[in-house]
């Protein structure tokens, strides 16, 4: 098969397959911010831009300087050590109404296995809300 021959098929392909950050830019309780190993933003939802940055994308900026102490610290430690890092929050709006979020913010690594940053998801979630416990069925 001649490279020529692939082109028009990668092409349609790219043409019909939908880009991730339309799926993103559509949540609207789920704000997702892309970092790379050095901490500088590669890309966030819309979502993220409203909660984090007056609505103003900040890609390029680093997120050492959004941080104050003592998460600037943890967040140096996760990008250096390619660490996980789950916890749930209680924030107060400036309407006095309360909202609780799961922050979860996970290693990404590249195609070729490089570590490639962090990604933060921040999920707002009911303040009370079920908690199954799944056990693996029976072997028969």
């Amino acid at each position: 098969m001649s490279l020529t021959y692939l082109r028009p098929l990668k092409t349609l392909v790219l043409n019909i397959t939908p880009k991730m950050e339309n799926y993103f830019e559509g949540l609207k309780n789920i704000a997702i911010t892309v970092c790379d190993p050095d901490g500088n933003i590669l890309d966030m939802n819309q979502h993220s831009a409203d909660v984090n940055s007056h609505g103003q994308k900040i890609v390029g900026y680093n997120l050492m300087n959004c941080h104050p102490e003592p998460a600037k610290t943890k967040l140096k430690g996760l990008l250096e050590h390619q660490q996980l890092n789950a916890y749930t929050i209680e924030k107060t709006l400036a309407d006095g109404s309360k909202v609780k979020k799961l922050i979860y913010q996970t290693p990404w690594y590249k195609e070729d296995g490089a570590f490639g940053g962090l990604i933060e998801y921040s999920i707002e979630i009911p303040f009370e809300m079920p908690h199954y416990i799944r056990q693996p069925k029976p072997q028969q």
